[in-house]
């Protein structure tokens, strides 16, 4: 069944509404809040179908997002040459004010351009809902043939995301249909949403916002502008952001939700800026995060390094799964290995942890070879 997007029902109630299937048409008085950014400027939202997030495609986990400020060209020509997971076009905090139009143009030309090689993804982190600027951003950007991904910045509660929804399936409605069964048809995966999560509401409201929309394809913690926004110091230590990175992996992993992304490591000269990096990033791995923003290029090796499956975890989940292959042949449904108990989770976390091993392109079949013997104690 069909149901208004929360951003049409505020519509409802501030402004006057002419519905004609399959478009709303409203003139929303400047009292609005969720549209008074918007007051005058746009025309018509679709309807925003509601569906579940298990028939969204699934990308490949961000294991690197560098960001890239749109405002400046040579930045942008520099960045194609990158081998990243996915690039982060910003037209939010790098951008100056006076500068925001021009970056818009820069961008649009950035993704009518071929697709480089060595970028999976090609994402735009757009200005906020609340600034009154997104409009602007998305009216540009999906003019751009290669735009993958969209991040919005300070997503507070669901209804930022059916905004977004809304203006991308008016503007272009063939990149983000109303039902991910229809994804893919006209020769293009849909458009994803990668949510910045950056404040105490957003924490509250992560089961909505990731219930929001069949295109979310993501949580990001914007760790600075959260301990803004709670008066926090940032420590090395990490544990005042740890109730909210929780939160974020937990609430992702329910949703089901592909890349999980931690906060940016600001150390980043030198060789001990490079050691945090690499705490970090082993710290948000163990916490269930598959990936990490990085502001510097200097970083995405170690981040590359260090959320993929090492040597050892790898060999140690070959050697539980041919070992259980034997087990389970023979009727055993819990054994040791190394003297240390192996059940059907652990089993399971091997098969993901081979799965991911093999996207990293590691030759899991040599090392299945080297401990085909392996056996059940």
């Amino acid at each position: 069944m069909a149901t208004l997007s929360p951003i049409v029902r505020r519509a409802l109630m501030y402004g006057t509404v002419l519905y004609s299937f399959p478009t709303i048409t409203f003139r929303a008085r400047s009292s609005c809040p969720t549209l008074r950014p918007y007051h005058g400027r746009l025309k018509s939202l679709t309807l925003n179908i509601q569906t579940p997030h298990k028939n969204v495609p699934k990308c490949s986990s961000i294991a690197n997002t560098p960001s890239v400020p749109s405002s400046s060209k040579r930045m942008l020509e520099k960045s194609r040459a990158m081998t990243v997971d996915t690039i982060a076009y910003d037209l939010e905090d790098s951008v100056a004010p006076a500068q925001k139009a021009e970056a818009r143009h820069n961008l649009r030309d950035i993704l009518s351009q071929p697709r480089p090689q060595g970028i999976k993804e090609l994402g735009v982190r757009i200005n906020s809902v609340d600034t009154g600027m997104a409009l602007d951003d998305l009216t540009e950007i999906l003019k751009g043939e290669h735009l993958d991904a969209i991040m919005l910045p300070k997503t507070q509660s669901a209804a930022d995301l059916h905004f977004l929804t809304d203006v991308i399936r008016h503007i272009l409605p063939e990149r983000h249909p109303t039902s991910p069964t229809q994804a893919g048809k006209g020769g293009k995966e849909p458009i994803k949403i990668i949510a910045l999560i950056e404040s105490a509401k957003a924490i509250q409201n992560l089961p909505e916002i990731c219930r929001a929309s069949p295109y979310l394809s993501g949580l990001v913690f914007a760790a600075e502008d959260f301990a803004l926004d709670m008066s926090l110091t940032r420590t090395p230590a990490l544990t005042e952001f740890l109730y909210a990175r929780s939160a974020i992996a937990t609430a992702a992993r329910a949703a089901e939700l592909p890349s999980i992304i931690d906060l940016v490591c600001t150390a980043y000269k030198g060789e001990q800026g490079l050691k945090t990096l690499e705490e970090e990033c082993l710290n948000g791995k163990g916490m269930g995060f598959n990936g990490k923003q990085c502001i510097h290029p200097s970083q995405i090796e170690v981040c590359h390094k260090s959320f993929s499956p090492g040597e050892k975890e790898v060999e140690w989940a070959v050697r539980v799964v041919v070992a259980d292959e034997k087990a389970e042949r023979a009727g055993r449904g819990a054994w040791t290995l190394d003297g240390k108990m192996i059940d059907k989770p652990v089993v399971g976390k091997c098969h993901a942890v081979l799965a991911r091993a093999k996207l990293c392109e590691v030759n899991t079949d040599a090392v299945r070879e080297k401990w085909k013997d392996q056996e059940p104690e």
